[in-house]
């Protein structure tokens, strides 16, 4: 009970903290407290308002890992405080053998940085997993708030063959090439997280392609690269894709652009604007 009325206090106080317009919301008028409200939150974290009432009085038990995950990115959290919010809530610390997925302040701010911009960035965990994204990342590829862990996962729809991306016939052998690649040195640095050895099973399991691959013993990371998107709001649309590997966490942050002043710029601006304006009209 104690831990829990912690867990409470700190989440009222990590909201109050953090401004709406840090996570590119309008400011609003009427407002009695400059942090968010419970239903921002909700929104962001992919939660109900009242579960979120319900852990900010004290009356929900046990949040599930996941769900503190999406809390203390929502909230902007370091990794000290991220620590804490699990403990109080009685859930084990990630350990540190285990592929890290909370996201810093610093990379929440870059990606906070291009809401306004027509620029699709995401952070991705070390096996490829996408842990933050801006709303025109959304609007490209789908909202990964409303997928699961393995449809968030780019090697899986990458080989599955749900990623809405083609490449041309060189860039597509180093594009896959350099996935596996990816995966098999996230394997050998964390040689004690289950899940990396889960989704190279289904992968081999699910992808020839993938599996002939796996076994050659590719080792690598990802690279820049051209690709054209397929959208049905806009047609298809030429992009530079760069990652940027190495950062905090063992992450890596991809940023999807098109030439200055091209068509593919205008399209991606539109859906920029399509993908703030659904954001900002969803129902709490």
């Amino acid at each position: 009970m104690e831990g829990m009325d912690e867990f409470a206090q700190i989440l009222r106080a990590w909201r109050d903290r953090v401004r709406p317009e840090d996570i590119g919301l309008p400011p609003g008028l009427g407002r009695r407290a400059p942090g968010l409200r419970r239903e921002e939150l909700a929104l962001i974290a992919g939660v109900s308002v009242d579960y979120i009432v319900r852990l900010e009085q004290g009356r929900a038990r046990n949040p599930s890992p996941q769900l503190l995950t999406s809390l203390a990115r929502a909230l902007r959290l370091t990794d000290a405080e991220r620590d804490h919010l699990f403990r109080v809530a009685g859930a084990a610390v990630p350990p540190a053998g285990h592929v890290p997925r909370h996201v810093t302040p610093t990379a929440q701010r870059m990606v906070d940085r291009f809401r306004n911009a027509p620029v699709a960035v995401a952070v991705h965990t070390a096996i490829y997993e996408l842990a933050l994204w801006n709303p025109l990342w959304a609007t490209l590829f789908g909202d990964p708030s409303s997928q699961t862990r393995l449809e968030r996962n780019v090697a899986w729809r990458y080989f599955e063959g749900s990623i809405p991306v083609t490449h041309t016939p060189e860039d597509d052998e180093a594009y896959a090439r350099d996935l596996v690649g990816h995966l098999r040195s996230a394997a050998g640095r964390y040689p004690d997280d289950p899940e990396i050895p889960q989704l190279i099973d289904r992968l081999i399991k699910t992808s020839p392609d993938f599996a002939r691959r796996w076994k050659a013993g590719t080792v690598g990371e990802l690279r820049s690269s051209r690709k054209t998107v397929h959208t049905d709001l806009v047609g298809d649309i030429v992009v530079d894709c760069d990652t940027f590997t190495g950062g905090p966490g063992d992450q890596t942050i991809v940023m999807m652009t098109a030439a200055p002043g091209s068509e593919d710029e205008r399209k991606l601006d539109l859906l920029r604007v399509v993908g703030l304006q659904d954001l900002q009209s969803r129902p709490a």
